[in-house]
């Protein structure tokens, strides 16, 4: 695991030569929040992390349900009976194995590692809509990847943490737009259509950073994620 710090942002990179999946931890005044919770056997180095930075872990939000990014929920919660878990109100379906879709959305099959039904014993505290806050966060509506992803912006330096919305591994792409040398957050996308629309959403936060599941972090990304929106519009018009 490599540990980066931007900010008030940790990132704990796993596997990064070979599978990289992140997490992260974000930085309050007496407290840390973590995004996602990596795969199952990354729950000790997530914990040894947060003793590292000397804060409290209480609270875990989740970007959205897929097995990368739930992986060491159930042990961390046990661990930390207290911490409050936080995800979106369409993907608690998810959560839950729930792969059914709502009148409303495109039918494309919900795509991933989903869990099956009973698979994950910890029940959310809150779920999470577009607008609300978690401690310096402000939560961002951006399907795609999933129905119910979210974002995550840092309302105090315009840091977003943006799940798989985007990767940066083998090139920066939007969620659906396959990469040769890391097709994985592509096949696993629900709707690159509506993919593409939340792009375009985080793209007009101007973000100072960019923070994804799999990936470095980018400092100013703002032309990156336009050349990237525009690599996907290419392939849907």
């Amino acid at each position: 695991m490599k540990v980066v710090k931007e900010g008030f942002i940790h990132q704990l990179n796993f596997y990064p030569t070979l599978f990289p999946v992140s997490c992260y931890f974000v930085e309050e005044e007496n407290e840390l929040t973590l995004v996602d919770t990596a795969l199952p056997n990354c729950y000790k180095s997530i914990i040894d992390t947060a003793q590292k930075i000397g804060k409290p872990l209480t609270r875990i939000v989740l970007t959205h349900a897929h097995g990368d990014h739930i992986g060491s929920l159930d042990k961390l919660k046990e661990m930390l009976p207290d911490v409050m878990v936080y995800i979106s109100k369409r993907d608690e379906r998810l959560l839950r194995g729930d792969r059914s879709l709502d009148e409303n959305e495109n039918k494309t099959p919900i795509k991933g590692g989903v869990p099956k039904p009973g698979e994950i014993k910890t029940q959310p505290d809150v779920l999470l809509q577009e607008g609300d806050r978690i401690g310096s966060l402000k939560a961002i509506s951006t399907p795609g990847h999933t129905p119910g992803s979210m974002s995550f912006i840092d309302e105090r330096t315009k840091a977003i943490i943006a799940g798989d919305a985007f990767q940066t591994r083998g090139g920066v792409s939007v969620s659906g737009h396959t990469q040769v040398l890391f097709p994985f957050p592509a096949i696993a996308t629900w709707n690159k259509e509506v993919a593409l629309k939340s792009a375009i959403k985080i793209k007009n936060q101007n973000p100072s950073l960019l923070a994804v599941g799999h990936g470095k972090m980018l400092k100013q990304p703002g032309s990156i994620i336009e050349l990237a929106i525009s690599k996907l519009e290419k392939t849907i018009s």
